[in-house]
């Protein structure tokens, strides 16, 4: 990890840990400057903010046309920044007042201290963990979907926010450098100066704050502070970058102008009572705003008004034209603003109403989707959309554009367009500082960073994928038991390998369908550790050889070759939903499969994974856990969401039994334990309530028999003793009643669990009952027992600090079981110090906690150790993959690289198992069904037809008596009547 020039050194962290200990810094903290006496301000500046009447738009379906004012003012301050004096009131002040409220200038040569902001790890007291427990070396990740999550600092160095991180990532030696968040509650949104000499981070939290950093020094030179509640949406700088527009998000919405050089608001007004995605200054005139977010756009004006200086906002009228979010819009030099829609068109917005409506020939849209960026670059506009295409139109038509019929429609045709690739969905784009060329970075939804050409010329270089990712959460992580090799799979359909030591991506598949459950398979079964499987939302469970072509025969001669390959080795159905865990059996002979469908399958793995059998569980499936070596019979536990825990004892193999003579797979014989978890929480809080007053009590009693025994040695001394009267008078306090006894209607969902013993184990859970894990024994196996109908409460349970409304998701250890990750919702890891073999977790006191996902839909989704617990990797719903050095006498040299496995002989003439796309397949259990459905339908047709032969003989016997009859005489023939009854 690379410093900043003024971070902490690994000396002076180290020096920190030793003389704070336990310190953390969060995000509510208040922060001193360290400056001299000549940068100091010798007058606190004056807060002469006023809130004023608020009146902005109650009513968005009013078609009159409301001016809004609700802002803040300092003219005085403004006119000394901007000398312009057509802000100020017409009565003049005192030139006492005047002196009085003269303003003194933050020194420019004035820095914050960034080692003495920088939020840190929290370690509770006396613990003697050190603050670099963990250390971030490397992020694989991306968060593709943040909003402006692209921004350019040099022709070399691009910026972009990983949850609590800032990375600086260097497109050309592909090396990245940090910067932590301050108040450690996650980063909202980044914005960079128009001269590149600084950038601003918008954190979030309780009044978060922006930082304005100094670049390329990294250093903290401006702190704004009060501009939202809980975070900011957007922030940008106008055209010469004397002012800094910010919007916050939910629930203030506040829309702020910075004079950030003095770090104090110039105006202040609430943008809208809706989501607001952006806030952007006009480059041709910094008196005018533009905001727009969910089913809004406004357009905003700073005025004189006869109490001061006000921001006007006058909300857009969508008219006949449905309402829509826009998330792509820009000014026009005349003050019109040209903005995208949901449906792909373009309005062009005169006076706060829609002018036109452009599209292209044959009403067709302008892109497929929303229009997510509009721009404009050398007299011409450029637009981008959800559907993957840049397109450039003509100024001039846009500028001059206006109806010319009812519709309100505007056919025009862009000037060149350029399709990235399939499956993209650009996001925002800027423009690279190389002189004379024409390429441009874009942020891709889809999980990507593009290098583009819009010359449009003979030699236009093709669209460049600079570097790929995962897009939205990453369902499952796995590492290979042997090696720095780690595998991801994500709902994105990919699935990705990755040499973490060395820092480099490998390579990656993508299927039809989204993975949501991955296992490295154990030496046990591939000696060489070059396999994975992996669970579809589909129910497909695929394995994959990984392997490095250079050892291939057929790649002799060659000059271009991947560093690592993936072959499909094995594809099977057994579920008909989403798999949500794999699990091998500890000697390496059964696969289990959990899934959404309540089912759990298992597969003969030295048989190519040959179908044993499932059984029915009574809730969707969330974990699977295979009992230690350490036990004396190999059974299975399984989590499910719903408050069920099962223990399924290793199935039987029946070996005599044909495959063709099973009518089923489900396994109906097995003799399975269940847990059915009931909430005891509120009983805890009730003992604990009880506890806490049975030592206050305590205390209360110790300190009245102290004060006793001093009056009672005052009064043989014989001083005059008052206040015993009021002691004797004194009455017992009427307790308040203890915490009812809540049971939530709901079950709390079950998020994760690990075995303690032979027969018990420990569990975590969300909602209601978090805040506790919870140590239960399963009851002895009973087949009288409706399992639904059970009310199990836990034998134990171990208090979790800050986690009652955060609760761990995800539980891993070291090999030693000496520590135990943890992946909490808020995206923070905490790391426990366990005692020697402390299965019952009776030292889990002390800890580490950090975080370093997204604090708001971050949540980690996989934490794991390396087979040598040198790395720790984890994995959250943001998209982020961060891998960290572990604390230990291992020293993490630049040589060392994960060895991608050699490939298998004959893998390259194997032949590839037919793959199963289709979502609607059968799976092996519906197969089987079908199977037996389609012998019974035979059979019941062989016997259809033979009736019907039978039917047609005796029909044709019938005809030709009828015949027989036709021909006798008249008096001996049969009639043919109708019996009437």
């Amino acid at each position: 990890m690379t410093e900043p020039d003024d971070q902490d050194t690994e000396m002076g962290r180290s020096e920190r840990s030793k003389s704070s200990g336990s310190r953390s810094r969060e995000s509510s903290k208040t922060f001193s400057r360290s400056i001299t006496k000549e940068d100091r301000l010798l007058e606190d500046t004056d807060e002469t903010l006023s809130e004023g009447g608020e009146s902005y738009l109650e009513d968005e379906e009013s078609e009159e046309e409301d001016w809004e004012g609700s802002s803040s003012s300092f003219k005085d301050y403004y006119k000394e920044t901007t000398g312009d004096s057509r802000f100020m009131d017409s009565s003049g002040s005192a030139p006492e007042e005047a002196e009085e409220e003269v303003k003194k200038k933050i020194s420019d040569n004035f820095f914050y201290d960034y080692t003495d902001m920088v939020s840190m790890p929290f370690v509770t007291p006396h613990s003697d963990l050190p603050l670099e427990l963990i250390i971030l070396v490397h992020s694989f990740g991306y968060d593709c979907k943040k909003r402006a999550n692209l921004q350019l600092l040099d022709s070399q160095t691009v910026l972009y926010i990983a949850g609590n991180q800032l990375i600086f990532l260097d497109l050309k030696t592909k090396e990245q450098m940090y910067l932590r968040s301050i108040g450690g509650a996650g980063i909202g949104v980044i914005g960079v100066h128009p001269n590149k000499t600084h950038f601003a981070v918008a954190e979030k939290g309780v009044a978060p704050k922006i930082i304005i950093y100094e670049y390329p020094s990294l250093r903290p030179y401006r702190i704004l502070q009060d501009g939202a509640d809980f975070g900011y949406a957007y922030v940008d700088f106008n055209f010469c970058g004397s002012l800094l527009a910010s919007v916050g998000s939910s629930p203030d919405y506040t829309l702020t102008i910075w004079d950030w050089k003095e770090e104090q608001p110039i105006l202040r007004t609430k943008a809208f009572t809706q989501e607001v995605f952006k806030v952007t200054f006009n480059p041709d005139d910094d008196e005018q705003l533009t905001t727009a977010g969910s089913g809004h756009i406004k357009f905003w004006e700073m005025a004189q008004t006869f109490t001061g200086l006000k921001l006007q906002g006058f909300l857009g009228r969508f008219g006949k034209t449905a309402t829509s979010d826009i998330e792509g819009y820009m000014e026009l030099p005349d003050g019109k603003v040209l903005s995208g829609s949901e449906w792909g068109n373009m309005l062009v917005w005169e006076a706060g109403h829609i002018k036109v409506e452009l599209c292209r020939s044959a009403n067709t849209v302008c892109h497929h989707g929303p229009i997510n960026q509009i721009m404009l670059d050398e007299g011409e506009v450029i637009t981008i959309g959800s559907d993957g295409w840049v397109r450039i139109w003509d100024f001039e038509t846009i500028d001059t554009a206006d109806v010319i019929d009812d519709t309100g429609l505007l056919e025009i045709e862009p000037i060149n367009e350029l399709q990235v690739d399939k499956n993209v969905k650009l996001f925002s784009m800027i423009k690279m500082n190389d002189a004379g060329s024409n390429f441009w970075l874009a942020q891709d939804a889809s999980g990507a960073i593009w290098k583009l050409d819009l010359s449009f010329s003979n030699i236009t270089q093709d669209p460049e994928c600079l570097f790929s990712f995962h897009s939205g959460a990453v369902e499952a992580l796995a590492v290979s038991p042997i090696t720095y090799l780690m595998a991801t799979t994500s709902l994105d359909c990919t699935v990705r390998i990755y040499d973490f030591a060395s820092k480099v991506f490998l390579t990656h598949v993508k299927f039809k369908q989204g993975g949501t459950a991955l296992a490295w398979v154990p030496r046990l079964v591939s000696f060489t550790g070059a396999q994975i499987i992996i669970g579809f939302e589909d129910g497909v469970v695929r394995v994959l050889e990984l392997y490095d072509p250079k050892g291939l025969t057929i790649f002799a001669g060659r000059r271009k070759y991947s560093n690592a390959d993936l072959h499909l080795s094995r594809v099977f159905k057994p579920h008909t939903a989403q798999v949500t865990a794999l699990a091998f059996e500890r000697d390496g002979e059964i696969l289990a499969t959990g899934s959404k469908d309540e089912t759990v399958f298992f597969f003969e793995v030295e048989k190519d994974y040959k179908p044993i059998g499932y059984i029915n569980t009574p809730g969707p499936v969330c974990q699977l856990v295979w009992s230690p070596v350490s036990h004396p019979e190999s059974t299975l536990l399984i989590f499910c969401e719903n408050g069920y825990i099962l223990e399924a004892p290793l199935p039987t193999i029946k070996a005599d039994v044909e495959d063709l003579d099973l009518v089923t797979y489900e396994i109906k014989d097995m003799r399975i334990k269940c847990f059915h978890f009931s909430s005891v929480k509120s009983k805890i809080l009730r003992l604990i309530e009880v506890e806490k007053r049975r030592k206050l009590k305590e205390l209360r009693e110790k300190e009245k028999e102290e004060r006793r025994k001093r009056l009672a040695e005052m009064e043989e001394d014989g001083e005059i003793v008052e206040g015993k009267e009021e002691e004797e008078e004194e009455v017992e306090e009427v307790e308040e009643p203890l915490p009812e006894i809540f049971t939530p209607s709901t079950p709390s969902r079950i998020l994760c669990g690990f075995y303690s013993g032979p027969g018990k184990f420990w569990v975590s859970l969300g909602g209601y009952d978090s805040g506790f894990l919870y140590h239960c024994a399963l009851p002895p196996y009973d087949e009288s027992i409706d399992i639904t109908k059970r009310k199990d409460e836990p034998i134990d349970f171990r208090f979790l600090e800050g986690t009652d409304d955060n609760p761990i998701h995800t539980i891993t250890f070291s090999i030693n079981q000496d520590f135990m990750f943890c992946g909490l919702h808020n995206g923070a890891i905490r790391v426990y110090v366990l005692s020697q073999n402390d299965s019952l977790l009776t030292t889990l006191e002390s800890y580490w906690h950090f975080t370093v996902h997204d604090n708001n839909y971050g949540c980690i989704t996989n934490i794991c150790a390396s087979f040598d617990d040198h790395f720790l990797v984890t994995t959250g719903a943001d998209g982020n993959i961060f891998v960290f050095t572990i604390f230990s006498l291992f020293e993490l040299r630049e040589s060392v690289k994960a060895k991608v496995p050699s490939p298998r002989f004959g893998i390259e003439s194997e032949p590839i198992p037919e793959d199963i796309e289709d979502p609607k397949a059968y799976s092996i259990e519906n197969a089987r069904r079908k199977r037996e459905h389609d012998k019974l339908m035979k059979e019941v047709e062989e016997m259809k037809a033979k009736k019907r032969e039978q039917l047609k003989a005796l029909r044709n016997q019938y005809l030709k008596l009828l015949e027989m009859n036709e021909e006798l005489p008249k008096h001996m023939k049969f009639k043919r009547t109708v019996s009437q009854k």
